[in-house]
């Protein structure tokens, strides 16, 4: 049997204490650690996650718009954007006719019927959820003419976290001059006012 020098032993010591690894009670230690941490910490993400919603909400919309208006122009006017209706995809965020919180389309209206029908829907957005949406003038449509410009002289928008009102600071407004202009606006200047 051959023998070891005592620094021999004092190094297989250490690489026995080394890989021994955590027992079980270690790690459900840890665990209970990390999720008190995570439910003292969530409460606080809420305002950040709402501002993120909404932020990506009003420039989805606003990409909608100059979309829009860049088919409008292209292909000489009857570009229609629409709300999606209530309880599209189980979104119950769009109950009246000014409400948009389910999301909107945008589509050459061919026939000239006034509406988006499936075979001529150019673009889907589908919001995030908790988030409501609504037109503060008009209806469930956007017409725009030839120049990529809206029927009607302004365009404006609410976006605010769910249950929320315009005043909450992750509220933002979307805006559209009769000019074609599209802006993001935050809670101090809603509603948009031309």
């Amino acid at each position: 049997m051959p023998v070891c020098s005592p620094s021999t032993q004092a190094f297989q010591a250490r690489v026995r204490l080394l890989s021994r690894g955590f027992t079980a009670i270690e790690l459900m230690v840890v665990v209970a650690i990390v999720a008190i941490l995570a439910a003292l910490a969530g409460p606080s993400f809420t305002p950040l996650i709402d501002n993120w919603r909404t932020r990506q909400m009003a420039e989805g919309l606003q990409s909608t718009l100059y979309y829009a208006r860049s088919e409008a122009i292209k292909r000489g006017g009857n570009v229609i954007i629409q709300k999606n209706p209530n309880n599209t995809n189980g979104c119950s965020l769009a109950p009246g006719v000014g409400d948009w919180g389910c999301g909107w389309h945008v589509c050459a209206d061919a026939n000239l019927n006034g509406a988006c029908e499936n075979s001529e829907i150019l673009q889907r957005f589908a919001p995030p959820t908790n988030t409501q949406v609504t037109r503060t003038s008009g209806g469930a449509t956007i017409q725009l003419n030839r120049w990529g410009l809206v029927a009607g002289a302004f365009l404006g928008f609410s976006l605010v976290p769910l249950n929320k009102s315009i005043t909450n600071a992750a509220a933002r407004g979307v805006c559209m001059s009769s000019g074609g202009r599209v802006r993001i606006i935050p809670p101090a200047d809603m509603p948009c006012n031309g």
